[in-house]
């Protein structure tokens, strides 16, 4: 069973910026494809972010581009999930969740995820 958690949740006003942390513990989480998904009250689960092992590939949805940043932090053993300028709409709570590596490729489906963390609650409101 890996040992993992999200963090970095919090209430903020819209056009602020907000760092999600999706920690690990345990193993090496460089070998593993990371996906951030989200999940508003009343609505269906969806992919926000993902980056594959070894950070070769990202991908972001039409919601997050421009605005979102997925990267690693190796020393950490952290994926971040860096976001600016947060709208009323970005509220949810954000998931981590994790794939075994599968070179440069990470999936935005969370069908594709064997691991899934408890969530960070992100609310924008003024």
């Amino acid at each position: 069973q890996l040992t993992f958690w999200e963090s970095g949740g919090a209430l903020v006003q819209p056009g602020e910026s907000l760092k999600l942390n999706c920690v690990a513990f345990g193993f090496t989480l460089d070998d593993y494809a990371v996906g951030w998904f989200r999940q508003a009250p009343g609505k269906e689960r969806e992919g926000v972010s993902c980056i594959s092992s070894r950070g070769g590939a990202t991908h972001y949805a039409d919601s997050a581009k421009g605005r979102f940043s997925i990267f690693r932090d190796n020393t950490l053993n952290t994926v971040h999930l860096q976001m600016t300028n947060l709208k009323p709409e970005d509220t949810a709570e954000y998931y981590c969740a994790l794939h075994v590596g599968q070179g440069a490729y990470c999936d935005m489906s969370s069908t594709w995820y064997d691991n899934w963390g408890q969530g960070t609650q992100v609310t924008v409101s003024s």
